[in-house]
């Protein structure tokens, strides 16, 4: 099953996300991650877009690596962002190419979206254009930081979604919001598979930043936390972190996993080995 939405529906996915490299030198690297991390039997994996998605040409040049190096169902990100109908039918054609049958439809950063003016306007046209792509969309738990409010946010997330197949999350910490998004959903008759997005941070800074750009609530006792953990102890913080609520979540019976990987393999491979004993 190389669709997403065929293996939501027989299993618990379990998928890693990976941004695209900046040069020759990270590229390898990713290639080495993506070896690592293929032990672990993923069920796929996404690639993002690079910065304000002015162009997929880093995505798709991740993606073959991703198709060669592991041979699993592929998730490109594609942002509407500048870009026209012809550019992403070219991009979806390309893609068909490679063999890749997923998309994350996104809007993206940015002001110019060319002819599509949200997500939901991209998920339409691949819906319309390629009709046997699976799609998924992104879902903000605690309500997308351009939304006006929070019920606007919802509505459109749920109409958004009803087009789509699946939807993944931003990520979180306080694993209620992610329930009361299903919740809400699902009160507006959207009962689509929600993926939960558990992020594998390196640095207190950097999370911090993420998630203020996010609208991502950091808790308490985890911003002590990272003000009190070495740069050396951080990624063993973030496992034990992810663990956590992946415990919570799997014994809700979500329907998959999605981890936020920064391209990175050690805390992966011990998030998974956590998971699996």
């Amino acid at each position: 099953m190389n669709r997403i939405s065929d293996i939501l529906s027989h299993k618990q996915a379990y998928s890693y996300e990976f941004f695209p490299p900046k040069d020759e030198v990270q590229a390898k690297e990713m290639h080495q991650v993506m070896e690592e991390l293929r032990s672990t039997n993923p069920d796929f994996v996404s690639v993002t877009c690079g910065a304000l998605g002015s162009s997929q040409e880093p995505t798709y040049g991740a993606v073959s690596i991703a198709q060669n190096t592991l041979q699993l169902p592929i998730m490109p990100h594609l942002t509407c962002v500048g870009q026209s109908r012809a550019d992403i039918d070219q991009t979806l054609h390309g893609y068909n190419d490679l063999g890749v049958q997923n998309i994350l439809a996104l809007r993206g950063d940015g002001t110019d979206t060319g002819e599509f003016g949200h997500a939901a306007d991209l998920v339409h046209f691949i819906r319309s254009a390629h009709p046997d792509i699976s799609i998924g969309v992104a879902a903000h738990p605690e309500t997308h930081p351009l939304s006006p409010d929070h019920q606007t946010d919802r509505l459109h997330l749920a109409a958004k979604l009803q087009m789509a197949d699946f939807a993944i999350t931003q990520f979180f910490f306080n694993t209620d919001h992610y329930f009361r998004l299903v919740d809400e959903l699902d009160a507006r008759g959207c009962r689509k598979p929600v993926i939960p997005g558990i992020i594998l941070f390196n640095s207190a800074v950097g999370l911090r930043r993420i998630a203020s750009l996010n609208n991502t609530e950091i808790p308490a006792m985890l911003n002590e936390q990272l003000d009190h953990t070495s740069r050396a102890d951080m990624s063993q913080l973030a496992v034990e972190v992810a663990f956590e609520q992946i415990d919570t979540l799997r014994a809700q019976g979500v329907p998959g996993l999605h981890i936020y990987t920064l391209n990175k393999s050690a805390p992966a491979l011990a998030l998974h080995k956590a998971i699996a004993t």
